[in-house]
C-alpha cells in the first residue's frame, strides 16, 4: 500500500507540473508574461524539465521576471541534467560564453552537452558544433563537416552554405566545385545571402 501511495503521489506531482506548464504556455501566448512565469516556476520547482527550460527562457529574455542570465544558466542546467535536448544546447552555449572557472573542464562539458543535443536532432546544436570544430584552435574538419551536413539536412540554410564552403576549399572533404555549387544553390534558394554572393 505504501508503494502504491508513493506511485500515486508521483503521478499526481507530474500531472500537476504538466498542467502548470501548459497553463504557462497559454499565458505566454496571450501576452500574460508574469502569470506564465509563475506557472513555469511552480512546475520547475517540482522538477519538471520542460518547465525548468521555460523558466530559463523567461530569465534569459526578461519575460514575466527580470532578466538574469545567471538564473537562466541555473535553470538550463537543471533541465539539461534531465536530458532536455534544447536545454543541453542552451546550457552548453551558456558555459562557453559566461561561466567563470576552469576553461578546459567547462569547454569539455559544453562540447559533451552539444553532442548529446546534436544526436537528439537539435539543428542549432548540429550547426554550432559544425562551426566549432571547423574554427577551433586545432580544427577537426571532418568532424565539423559531419555536423554541418546534419544541420543542413535538417533545413539549416547557413549550415548548407558552410558545407558549400567545405567542398569549395576542400575542408574535411575532397575539393569538388560542382558539389559546392549545389550546396550554394540550395542555401541561396532558402534565402541565404552569403550563398548568393558565393554563387556570383
Amino acid at each position: 500500500l505504501e508503494e502504491a501511495a508513493f506511485q500515486l503521489q508521483q503521478i499526481f506531482r507530474i500531472d500537476i507540473s504538466i498542467a502548470l506548464n501548459i497553463l504557462g504556455i497559454e499565458s505566454m501566448r496571450g501576452g500574460h508574461y508574469e502569470t506564465a512565469y509563475s506557472c513555469f516556476k511552480l512546475a520547475a520547482d517540482r522538477g519538471y524539465s520542460k518547465a525548468q527550460f521555460n523558466v530559463a527562457l523567461c530569465y534569459e529574455h526578461g519575460r514575466g521576471t527580470e532578466k538574469d542570465l545567471e538564473k537562466a544558466g541555473f535553470y538550463y542546467q537543471q533541465a539539461a541534467s534531465s536530458s532536455h535536448p534544447m536545454a543541453q544546447y542552451r546550457y552548453a552555449r551558456y558555459l562557453l560564453r559566461r561561466r567563470p572557472g576552469g576553461e578546459r573542464g567547462r569547454r569539455q562539458e559544453a562540447v559533451g552537452l552539444l553532442e548529446q543535443a546534436a544526436k537528439a536532432g537539435i539543428t542549432e546544436a548540429q550547426a554550432y558544433l559544425g562551426v566549432f570544430y571547423m574554427r577551433g584552435l586545432q580544427p577537426e574538419e571532418k568532424r565539423g563537416l559531419k555536423y554541418l551536413l546534419l544541420a543542413a539536412q535538417n533545413g539549416d540554410a547557413q549550415s548548407r552554405y558552410h558545407v558549400g564552403v567545405c567542398y569549395e576549399k576542400g575542408l574535411g572533404v575532397q575539393q569538388n566545385l560542382a558539389e559546392a555549387m549545389r550546396h550554394y544553390r540550395e542555401s541561396a534558394a532558402a534565402g541565404n545571402r552569403s550563398a548568393w554572393e558565393r554563387l556570383r
